[in-house]
């Protein structure tokens, strides 16, 4: 968090997602002053409510919180906690459902397959769907998110998997948002499709919706660029005051990035 000071705005606190760390932001970050990413997986905690904890006490009196997948699980969770320490929010390739059915048991067998025949089987068998059809192409691009997924090594996916599954209720926090917020997805997330977007941003009071195209899950690494200038406008967005800003009852639809 050292980068991020001296800002008008609070600093933007990035929590990153299953298996990532901030190699995921590193071209987010340089192109976003006054911001970092809050790393080492979340002192390997295994539930959302610890990992939130450990971002708690790591944030500044004041952030603008930008939560990639699980990452935005657990801002849903910091913002419960503690809103009045949140003056924007950005949630990115993430989702508010419970497991879904079998969820648990492809979770489980990623990781029996990365006991049995190591994390670059577990890696190589999960990551490909993550990723657009065109950052599939991309060999410099696959080969660095590869490396940095198995480097989180089994013990952290374990830990994270267990939080996952075991995961509270986001949804209901949605409509208790107050702050300034923009869901983000790339228009080719298969794991969470932009549509599930739809719905997030539908249940947060006044929120901003941003589909940016030729990326996946992994959208803050496809298509840094674009994800830098959508977190730009979103630290400078104020919101045009209307009377279902408070009640919610609509949200700020914009079109694609």
């Amino acid at each position: 968090m050292d980068a991020m000071q001296g800002s008008f705005l609070p600093p933007v606190a990035i929590l990153p997602g299953l298996l990532c760390d901030s190699r995921m932001f590193r071209e987010v970050v340089a192109a976003l002053p006054h911001s970092g990413v809050i790393d080492g997986f979340y002192g390997g905690a295994t539930t959302i409510e610890a990992m939130a904890d450990y971002v708690i006490a790591r944030l500044p009196q004041h952030a603008c919180l930008l939560g990639h997948s699980m990452g935005a699980r657990v801002a849903l969770e910091v913002v419960r906690r503690a809103p009045e320490r949140i003056d924007r929010l950005a949630l990115a390739d993430t989702g508010v459902h419970p497991p879904a059915p079998g969820e648990a048991d492809k979770r489980h067998a990623l990781a029996a397959l990365g006991r049995e025949h190591g994390m670059d089987a577990l890696v190589d068998h999960w990551l490909p769907p993550m990723l657009a059809a065109g950052s599939l192409e991309n060999a410099g691009l696959v080969s660095a998110l590869r490396a940095m997924c198995r480097a989180a090594g089994l013990e952290i996916y374990e830990a994270q998997v267990a939080a996952l599954l075991a995961r509270p209720d986001a949804a209901a926090v949605l409509p208790t948002i107050r702050c300034p917020t923009f869901v983000i997805v790339g228009a080719e997330d298969r794991w969470s499709p932009p549509s599930q977007h739809e719905a997030i941003a539908d249940a947060i009071p006044g929120a901003v919706l941003r589909v940016i195209d030729g990326a996946g899950h992994m959208l803050p690494a496809e298509a840094p660029d674009a994800f830098a200038a959508v977190l730009a406008e979103w630290l400078t967005y104020t919101p045009t005051p209307q009377p279902n800003f408070i009640d919610g009852d609509q949200c700020d639809r914009v079109a694609r990035a």
